[in-house]
């Protein structure tokens, strides 16, 4: 694929954000998150535990932690050594485990024990930034959400569909390039992307679904015949 004009416009940009979109969704069509999870409370604690972290560690963990600390008001109260003990293999464990306990605690004391479902109410919460706000938002709510973790930074600097790399920044770009209904499936087919093909150091361009479609931004390789 050719190079991205320096000048692309936002139409043109929307055009080829539809196409690795349609792309995206024929090679993941049943991409979801990767964190198990059987409520929005559930979700929110293993995306703050994934920090830093991969998902199957956290999968690991969680089960032992849910089973014992089921519901926000058993894990405010859970002592500190207990809870570190637990997501110990999760690394910075005695920070997560002051986190997750916070924002238990706040999750009883000011929602009645319900998660949040708003991104100004979501932050509010210990260890809960932007990225996992959306991600309880998109994934748990199915309210329209764009989450920017380190591949979707990655894929979307590579596509040529936005030029920062501040997460915000990228997250409004990605608002701007593809309807809401479809920026939380979006984002998870990019995750499984970055994950399976589009490494950060060595991507497998030559046998991506992409490879048609994407410029290749900062990837040093040979070139490839497309597939």
């Amino acid at each position: 694929m050719k190079s991205v004009p320096r000048r692309e416009s936002l139409a043109a940009k929307k055009e080829r954000a539809a196409r690795v979109a349609e792309r995206l969704q024929e090679t993941y069509p049943d991409a979801d998150c990767e964190l198990d999870y059987e409520s929005p409370w559930q979700l929110l604690i293993a995306t703050i535990l994934s920090a830093q972290c991969t998902d199957k560690m956290v999968n690991q963990v969680t089960p032992a932690l849910f089973e014992r600390f089921p519901d926000p008001a058993s894990l405010a109260r859970a002592p500190q050594r207990t809870v570190e003990s637990m997501i110990r293999k999760t690394g910075f464990f005695s920070q997560k485990a002051k986190s997750i306990r916070a924002c238990a605690a706040l999750v009883v004391e000011r929602f009645a024990g319900q998660v949040p479902q708003t991104m100004e109410e979501l932050t509010l919460l210990q260890g809960v930034g932007r990225k996992t706000a959306s991600v309880v938002l998109g994934t748990a709510f199915h309210q329209p959400a764009v989450f920017v973790d380190t591949h979707v930074k990655r894929l979307t600097s590579r596509l040529g569909l936005t030029r920062s790399e501040e997460p915000v920044e990228i997250e409004q770009d990605l608002k701007k390039l593809l309807p809401p209904e479809q920026w939380t499936a979006f984002c998870h087919r990019l995750i499984h992307h970055g994950r399976r093909i589009c490494f950060a150091r060595k991507p497998l361009c030559e046998t991506c679904a992409l490879l048609d479609r994407c410029p290749r931004i900062g990837v040093d390789r040979p070139s490839v015949t497309p597939r």
